[in-house]
Formats: structure tokens, C-alpha cells, sequence
């Protein structure tokens, strides 16, 4: 048995969780630099609002229905979703966290009413740091994944589903003919795992809603598509095909890419950017344990824009596989310099860490001249605490140019640095921006 917790409008519920004004408002947060929408409020859904509409778009919004942009705040989404996810821990002993906002709760063995037991979550999430979630609980993971649609979409949809399965739906306890009236009212491109072209192919074949799919004998879906939709059959009949993943496989490519806030044409701003991207992606790199033997450099200019176009990207090999941001960044700076070029309006730049492997690996024999020596893997490991413990970028490569915490005016003028104007305050991470309680 599971669980699946799911934040509602996970962005927009931060938001809202400091500004309670913004509530019954509709509200959009924009990308990394304030391209396109990334969240919607259910009330910015209701103007027609898509998922990645560019934000020129939808401006005209502002006036005519007071809808508000504000800038991605991830430092703000990250903390409350690590939050979330230690109180989302309580539905069960074993949890894995799916994204930023969803996680699956095994439920296993767990005694009492699980539907009581999600609903008292629930309650303790919205109350405790104000973020309202849809809990989904089935036999399988695909199951869960269904019920939460339908918890979420009996919400925010009256009529949709029955209302005593808002919020909190618990398939497994539902009547043989109450479940099979949810299949019959979920399309078949609801299901977890189920793309639009394998929809598109389901749907033309008469098989448009979840009722019509697990009807089907699970070895035609394998002959007829692939042995994966077959799995998902499987877990919808209610035979667990996928387990609880608590520890995800290392990456096999790191990449930390940005747009920049206007155009760059000098080297100087893109090697400030390439040091900086290198230096992120290092730390993730150093995260999952992992050294790189490959890194990848590359910038362009935007094809929307008019002018000459120029696109460069060079992989560049590492003496010996590392994880010292050092190293790496001496590395995409040399990579950049090869590849920029004068007389371009560059756009966007990043870097891709490649030839990943374990840290476990000994290379001290082969390590004649020092790269991964105790005292520089120790060096990194200090620049990690320091970094996470007064906030990212207080410590950096100097080739970052205005990187530091005590640089930030100067650091958000940087030529390159992304468009955040609309930014919220870091409230729960940065002592300047706590919010103040006045008698």
C-alpha cells in the first residue's frame, strides 16, 4: 500500500504560505529569468493561463484581472519543500521523495484507517507551515499516483468525482462499483506514465478511459505497445510492479545551464558566468559522490532574436577524473575561451559534467600530482559547509567575479546575472528576510 503527497500549486503555495493577500488572486510564478510561467494559481488556470506561456503574453493579465508574476524564489521552494517532507515522513516508515513537491509513503503494514491517517497529515502540513496537498493512497504506486489526481481534481473540479473524495482519496477502500465509476471518469492520459503519443495511440484504439485499460489482457498491451505500459496495467489492476526507490542511482551527466538577463558580448561576463555554473554543478557532483572525467562548455545566441546567430559547444578532458570545483572551473574556462567569438549576442551558456564515476574509486597511485589529495578533498568538503551553512555563494572561485554573499547588490547587476526583480524575500533562510511579527 501507498501513498502519494503531492503540494498543491507547490510555487504559488510558498508564495501564498508569506503573502496570505495573494490568496483568491490569480498568480504565476516566472522561469530562472522571468521567461515563461512554471506555477499557476487555480484562479491564473482559469484566465487560460498555460504552463510555460511566455510571460509577454500574459502581461496584459496584470491590468485587465490583477493577475501578479513574481520571480522563481527556489531558495524559499527548496527549504519548504524540505519541510513538507519531514512531516509528509509521518504517514509511514519508508518515504521516497519523487520531485520537489510529491513524495510516495509506504504504507505497508501501517493499522488503523489510512484515509483518517491522510487527512491528519494533511491538516498537520497546511497548519504547520501552510502548504495544502492532495493525498493520493492505493495498492500500488500508479494507484496512488491516480488517487491523488482525483483527491486534487474532486477539490478543485466539484463534480468531477465525488466530494468525500477531495483532498484525500483512498482507492483502496472504495466498493468494487465506486472505483470502477472513478476509472470510468479518469482518461486513460491521467495515468501515471502514460504519454501523450502513447494516449493519442490508446484513445484511437477505443480505449479512452482508465475502466477501458485495465480490461485489458496485460500480455495484448505488451504485444500490441511496449512491456512498460504492460507494468502499468498491472499496478492499476492492482499488482505492484514498482517499488519504493529510497535511493536513486547516481546521475550519469551533470549539467547547470542558465539564460542570461540581456544579452552578453564580452569574454570577460561569460567567464564570471562559466565559473559560476561550473562551480554549482560541482557541488552536485560532490552531493552524489561522484567524480567527473569530462566536462562540457557551450553558449548561444537566442534564435528569437534578429541578428547573427552562433552556436559553440567543446568537451574538454580532465587530466584525471575530479570533483574540485577548482579543477573544474579552470577547465570550463579554458573551454570557454576556446569557443567564444566577438560580434555576437550571446543568450544563454552552460556547462555539463561527463564520464561520471564513483568517489569510492582509489586513485591515489595514479595522482602524481596532487589533484585529489586528502587536503584538497578536504578543502571542498569545508567550502560545502560554509556555502550551505551562510548560504550559497559566500564562498567562491575568485573567476566568479561578483559571487558572495556580501556582494549581492553587485552581484544581481552583473551583466549576465538572470532578470529576478520580482523575487519574494528568502523568509526562511536568511536572517535579513525573516518576517517581522509588530504588536
Amino acid at each position: 500500500m501507498y501513498a502519494l503527497v503531492d503540494g498543491n500549486n507547490f510555487y504559488v503555495s510558498c508564495e501564498r504560505a508569506f503573502r496570505p493577500s495573494l490568496k483568491n488572486h490569480p498568480v504565476v510564478v516566472l522561469s530562472n529569468n522571468d521567461g515563461c510561467a512554471i506555477a499557476r494559481s487555480n484562479e491564473a488556470k482559469a484566465l487560460g493561463i498555460k504552463m510555460g506561456a511566455p510571460w509577454f503574453e500574459i502581461k496584459h493579465f496584470e491590468q485587465s484581472h490583477g493577475l501578479v508574476a513574481l520571480s522563481a524564489n527556489f531558495t524559499l521552494y527548496g527549504d519548504m519543500s524540505n519541510r513538507m517532507m519531514t512531516l509528509a515522513a509521518g504517514m509511514g516508515p519508508e518515504q521516497e521523495i519523487y520531485s520537489i513537491d510529491e513524495c510516495f509513503v509506504d504504507l505497508t503494514g501501517i493499522r488503523g484507517d489510512l484515509t483518517v491517517r491522510g487527512e491528519a497529515v494533511r491538516t498537520r502540513i497546511l497548519q504547520w507551515i501552510g502548504i495544502p496537498t492532495g493525498i493520493g493512497i492505493g495498492q500500488t504506486k500508479t494507484l496512488a499516483k491516480l488517487a491523488n489526481h482525483v483527491a486534487k481534481s474532486a477539490d478543485r473540479k466539484p463534480g468531477s468525482y465525488p466530494a468525500h473524495l477531495a483532498r484525500v482519496c483512498n482507492l483502496a477502500s472504495l466498493a468494487p462499483s465506486e472505483l470502477d465509476a472513478v476509472f470510468q471518469a479518469s482518461a486513460v492520459g491521467e495515468v501515471w506514465g502514460i504519454g501523450r503519443k502513447i494516449s493519442q495511440q490508446l484513445t484511437e484504439a477505443g480505449v479512452k478511459t482508465v475502466s477501458d485499460l485495465v480490461r485489458i489482457n496485460p500480455s495484448t498491451i505488451r504485444s500490441r505497445w511496449s512491456v512498460v505500459l504492460e507494468r502499468t496495467v498491472r499496478e492499476l489492476q492492482g499488482q505492484a510492479c514498482i517499488g519504493l526507490d529510497n535511493a536513486p542511482a547516481p546521475k550519469q551527466e551533470i549539467a547547470h545551464t542558465r539564460s542570461f538577463g540581456r544579452p552578453v558580448t564580452e569574454l570577460a561576463p561569460l567567464i564570471e558566468a562559466i565559473s559560476e555554473f561550473a562551480s554549482a554543478a560541482a557541488v552536485k557532483l560532490r552531493t552524489q559522490g561522484s567524480l567527473a572525467g569530462e566536462i562540457l562548455v557551450f553558449v548561444h545566441t537566442s534564435p528569437f532574436r534578429p541578428g547573427p546567430q552562433y552556436s559553440r559547444s567543446i568537451t574538454v578532458p580532465l587530466r584525471r577524473p575530479t570533483a574540485d570545483s577548482s579543477l573544474l572551473v579552470q577547465s570550463a574556462v579554458a573551454g570557454m575561451r576556446a569557443i567564444y567569438k566577438e560580434g555576437f549576442q550571446l543568450i544563454k551558456a552552460g556547462v555539463m559534467l561527463l564520464d561520471l564515476q564513483s568517489d569510492a574509486v582509489q586513485q591515489s597511485e595514479l595522482d602524481l600530482e596532487g589533484d585529489n589529495e586528502p587536503e584538497r578533498i578536504q578543502l571542498m568538503s569545508t567550502l560545502d559547509t560554509l556555502n550551505q551553512r551562510f548560504g550559497r555563494g559566500t564562498v567562491a572561485i575568485a573567476s566568479a567575479g561578483g559571487s558572495g554573499k556580501s556582494t549581492s547588490a553587485t552581484k544581481d547587476q552583473r551583466v549576465w546575472a538572470m532578470k529576478q526583480q520580482r523575487r519574494t524575500p528568502q523568509y526562511t533562510t536568511n536572517w535579513a528576510d525573516v518576517p517581522m511579527a509588530r504588536a
